[in-house]
């Protein structure tokens, strides 16, 4: 093959195909990706809204997969960002490069099995497992059998089988009865219905593709579960890698709750004798006895009644794998029955082994965390035993950056002005600086068991001039916020800033009760209509604040990250207060002990870059494109004054600051006016 020309004219070329003009940090960025690839280092890159970040690594990963004949793993945190690589960056980009790179390049997306539709259970009909609320529910019945008959008459017609394809959406009940889990899939040699199997035919497209987009919970899947998932690929990138340690905690989180074991009572049915599927009915029983006399929250410690009810779970468990016995030459019914309560019931006794074991260790050694989460007053929370990771640095050091080279992307990554905290969730050692190699022809290092993984970090900056088009005005002279709700003050606040900046107002709460009452609140105190999360799905509300550049918007988590306005409907982004973890968060809590039982600073290591990330991603709303200005605003004076506040600060955009209220309200004043006239 021809040598391809070098990353820099591919990137000016797609540049220029698309329409847009190069900017310093998207070259730098697609160099440092180029020389990662050369070197097998890792590379941690912040790029900034405007930045050209898709571009900046998808050059140099296309040139390396169409080079090498490679495939290359591009992962994402949202739905959004895939949506906008395959349904528009790609196609672009293969089609810009075609003719520079003798073929068009190839591309893919890839999602979990229970993502697409099962055409096995399609025509076999779904296992008998009606959930509670639909006994004795005639309405949820109905709509059930109404979704489940519109899955059948979208199977004939769908090409992808893609959830995300079918529009209007069906209810996670109803799509359940119609997909498989990857452990309950009979496997594309077994299922009289593999070859027309939608997910297989997404795995096998995704083998040929140069480059293939997936999410953060499949590639945790692939590198911490045992089983293939993707394609064989030497590169993967992490886009929205700010993202990556929640999502890869989730995949790692297991939970134990009575209803399961109901349900694998139910899938063991005949096929065992009823005494051995009995008493796994009675060790579910003994489980909900126990978990109804205990209280909501972290356990330090493993009760002894606990105990006993999950060693009863464990070992009638395992009675139910042994009962079912080694796979037998079946007809396909029986064998889909017997995958469905295998699947489960090693769930079941797995997840009961790792509770019994999580307490082995002392406090400053412990691997997980377990905690006890629902409400038996309430019928839709019954509670569960949840057990999750302190800390996945150990997997990801060991399953994704060990076997190949990982570059990490995201507007936000730097915390306090370094990379250091991310990287030590990643598994990473802090504060890596990697040289330039001119030695051997691949320029990898020979690997060795010992040698710690090399990364390197790079700003690339943004195109936007912070300082000039937003302003980070701390509210200083407020009271520090309390448990209680929003202060009368805080209120008080909201309204000023509001009214100055003729509504253009994103508000981003700690909680929804606080979202709700400012909404409340404020609605009888200004001219400009508030939407507020939960009125209506979030895509719809966004649509709407976009649409109506008097409109405010107020919400909770999903709109810290989620939200990209551009223009003059958002001029002003008001947060009410630090977004410190929960006091009561058990995942979190016991995060921040293990860190001071090992002599470390918790409170900073996890409260403190927990809540820098999510200001970051918060104050990252305000400036979309290049001709936004406006206000980020935060009414919690602790940012201020407190001592970790100069840490939080360095997370936040180089922004113009202020303590001066009138400054603010004038500011917002004329650029109302400005964009008014």
């Amino acid at each position: 093959m021809p040598e391809l020309p070098s990353v820099e004219e591919l990137l000016a070329e797609a540049v220029e195909a698309l329409g847009g003009k190069q900017r310093p940090g998207q070259v730098e960025m697609a160099l440092a990706v180029e020389r990662a690839i050369r070197t097998g280092e890792h590379l941690a890159v912040q790029a900034g809204t405007g930045t050209g970040k898709s571009l900046g690594y998808l050059v140099p990963a296309v040139r390396h997969a169409v080079a090498e004949d490679a495939t290359v793993v591009v992962s994402t945190a949202t739905i959004a960002l895939q949506r906008q690589l395959v349904d528009r960056d790609l196609p672009r980009l293969a089609t810009a490069l075609k003719k520079t790179l003798g073929r068009e390049p190839t591309f893919a997306i890839l999602k979990g099995r229970r993502n697409y539709l099962c055409m096995h259970r399609v025509h076999s009909g779904a296992p008998d497992e009606p959930e509670d609320e639909g006994l004795f529910d005639a309405f949820a019945i109905s709509r059930l059998g109404r979704d489940v008959k519109r899955l059948h008459e979208w199977s004939s017609d769908t090409e992808t089988g893609d959830r995300d394809e079918l529009v209007p959406g069906v209810s996670d009940q109803a799509w359940r009865q119609l997909s498989v889990s990857a452990k309950e899939c009979l496997g594309v040699s077994k299922c009289p219905i593999g070859v027309d199997c939608f997910a297989e035919r997404a795995r096998a497209e995704a083998g040929r593709a140069d480059v293939v987009v997936t999410n953060h919970a499949l590639l945790a899947i692939d590198a911490l579960e045992g089983y293939k998932v993707l394609p064989d690929h030497d590169l993967v990138i992490v886009d929205e890698a700010h993202d990556l340690v929640d999502r890869v905690t989730s995949v790692a989180t297991a939970e134990l709750s009575t209803a399961a074991l109901a349900i694998a009572v139910r899938r063991c049915g005949r096929q065992i004798e009823e005494d051995v599927a009995d008493q796994l009915s009675e060790a579910g029983e003994g489980l909900e006895i126990v978990l109804s006399e205990m209280p909501i929250g972290r356990l330090d410690a493993m009760p002894r009644a606990l105990a006993g009810a999950l060693a009863a779970v464990r070992d009638s468990a395992h009675r139910c794998i042994t009962a079912l016995g080694p796979e037998r030459k079946e007809d396909p019914e029986g064998a889909v029955g017997r995958k469905l309560a295998l699947a489960l019931l090693d769930e079941i006794h797995d997840t009961a082994v790792r509770l019994l074991e999580a307490f082995d260790e002392d406090e400053a050694h412990r691997r997980d965390v377990v905690w006890l989460a629902g409400d038996f007053r309430d019928d839709s929370k019954p509670p569960t035993v949840k057990v999750a990771p302190l800390g996945v640095g150990g997997l990801l050091r060991e399953r994704l950056f060990a076997p190949r080279t990982t570059v990490l992307t995201s507007a936000t990554l730097t915390l306090g002005g370094t990379f250091d905290a991310l990287a030590r969730q990643w598994g990473l050692p802090a504060s890596s600086q990697v040289p330039v190699v001119d030695a051997t022809a691949t320029e990898k290092e020979v690997p060795s068991d010992l040698s710690a993984p090399r990364w390197s970090g790079m700003d690339v900056g943004s195109p936007f001039e912070h300082g000039r088009s937003g302003i980070l005005y701390l509210a200083r002279h407020l009271p520090t916020p309390g448990r209680d709700g929003l202060p009368p003050a805080y209120l008080d606040e909201l309204v000023e800033l509001v009214n100055a900046a003729g509504g253009r107002t994103l508000g981003l709460f700690s909680s929804m009760r606080a979202a709700k009452q400012a909404s409340e609140a404020i609605r009888s105190r200004i001219e400009y209509p508030v939407l507020c999360q939960g009125e209506d799905s979030t895509a719809q509300l966004v649509k709407k604040f976009a649409e109506d550049v008097r409109c405010c918007l107020f919400g909770t988590l999903s709109l810290w990250q989620g939200v990209d306005v551009p223009g003059d409907s958002l001029q002003l982004v008001v947060v009410d207060r630090i977004p410190f973890p929960r006091p009561d968060d058990p995942l979190a809590s016991a995060r921040q002990r293990a860190v001071e039982a090992r002599g470390g600073n918790g409170f900073l290591t996890v409260a403190a870059t927990h809540a820098a990330l999510l200001l970051a991603q918060g104050a990252g709303r305000l400036l979309r494109s290049t001709n936004d200005k406006g206000v980020v605003a935060i009414l919690d004076p602790r940012l201020a004054t407190a001592r970790y506040g100069g840490f939080l600060r360095a997370s936040l955009p180089p922004f113009w600051t202020t303590h001066d209220p009138e400054v603010v309200r004038a500011a917002l004043k004329r650029l109302d006016a400005a964009a008014s006239a």
